[in-house]
């Protein structure tokens, strides 16, 4: 539409790479041969064309029917449109290719592309290899030079090839870029390799020389502490013979006061029976001195009188005033006792009436 309607100049550049699919050639082998595509347009997009070009063909003086627009539009695109075949001589492939679709070489200008010069080899090395950093020029003068050297040696032995097994290897100006694009991608991978492994190196060596400083120091501190910790444990060794004796006594005391308080068990379980006991005999008493309160307080003196009176009293009465006196015989200066608190007394009735008169 761009060669035919708006007459334009194209190239159309179409390289083996981009034929997923051989029936492309088909069209390419028609459009070669005879200018045109059998089927391309349908039939309202040939209606378009017609009316786009009708007034440039009246405009030539051609007329402006169907079939004399169309045909204009042809001649425009055999014209205008240039087409350009890359397709590489290595393999059978070119080979099938030419017998099946012939318009690619009756109707085409071969360009044989031939080995470049050792001298275009060399200019191209130096010119893709400049931006790469090396060390030294002598290496980058000998990296250049081995690149159309090794060019050179392939293309010998393609001709070795050729001559004892009548075989045919190809070597094309793409082969020494792709050549150098490897040298260049292997070069790169490992100067970072390179590069990176130094890298660690240094980082290494910087740790461990700081490292050497810090143990050098630590082992100045540790001597110091040595000698202070050596004193310390001298210090420590004497604090735990003490502690050693003191502990021993601690044991001995621990082994009493266990003895003692083992006794103390004993007495307090014999307490506690003995205060049962005595709580015991005490509910029952209390009961009984309530009675006697009361008992005391219907007595009066002539009850007093009557028992003085008495040469022989009954035997509860002497009972009761012999309890009497062993209870007051402490506190009563009156009642004779001895050194362990009992009655020295062979009647204590005659000692009770003695004591009858005596106010206290």
């Amino acid at each position: 539409m761009k060669s035919g309607v708006k007459d334009e100049g194209l190239m159309f550049l179409f390289t083996e790479g981009q034929i997923t699919n051989e029936k492309f050639l088909v069209s390419i082998n028609d459009l070669l041969s005879s200018g045109e595509i059998a089927d391309l347009f349908a039939a309202e997009d040939e209606d378009g064309i017609i009316n786009s070009v009708r007034g440039a063909c009246k405009g030539e003086g051609l007329g402006d029917a169907n079939d004399v627009c169309m045909k204009f539009f042809m001649d425009r695109v055999r014209r205008n449109l240039h087409m350009s075949l890359c397709f590489s001589p290595v393999g059978d492939a070119f080979r099938n290719r030419a017998k099946k679709f012939p318009a690619i070489v009756n109707s085409t200008v071969i360009d044989w592309f031939y080995a470049w010069p050792e001298d275009a080899l060399l200019s191209v090395a130096a010119k893709f290899l400049a931006d790469v950093d090396m060390d030294t020029p002598e290496i980058r003068e000998g990296i250049e030079q081995f690149m159309p050297y090794s060019y050179k040696i392939v293309n010998d032995m393609s001709d070795v090839i050729l001559e004892k097994e009548r075989r045919y290897v190809y070597t094309t100006p793409k082969s020494f870029l792709e050549l150098i694009a490897l040298f260049k991608k292997m070069f790169g991978k490992v100067y970072d390799e390179v590069a990176g492994n130094k890298d660690k190196y240094e980082v290494g060596v910087v740790k461990l020389t700081e490292t050497g400083e810090v143990v050098s120091k630590l082992e100045e501190e540790l001597k110091i502490f040595s000698v202070e910790v050596e004193e310390k444990k001298k210090k420590a060794d004497a604090t735990a013979e003490i502690v050693g004796v003191e502990k021993a006594k601690v044991e001995i005391e621990n082994a009493k006061a266990e003895e003692e308080a083992a006794k103390c068990s004993l007495i307090k379980t014999t307490v506690e029976a003995k205060m049962k006991s005595v709580q015991a005999d005490l509910d029952q008493a209390l009961p009984l001195v309530e009675k006697a309160k009361k008992a005391l307080e219907g007595l009066n003196v002539s009850h007093f009188r009557d028992l003085k009176a008495l040469k022989s009293p009954p035997k509860d009465i002497e009972k009761t005033f012999t309890a009497a006196l062993h209870l007051l015989c402490k506190y009563h200066t009156a009642i004779p006792i001895d050194k362990n608190g009992k009655l020295k007394t062979d009647n204590p009735w005659k000692t009770a009436l003695s004591l009858m008169g005596n106010p206290q």
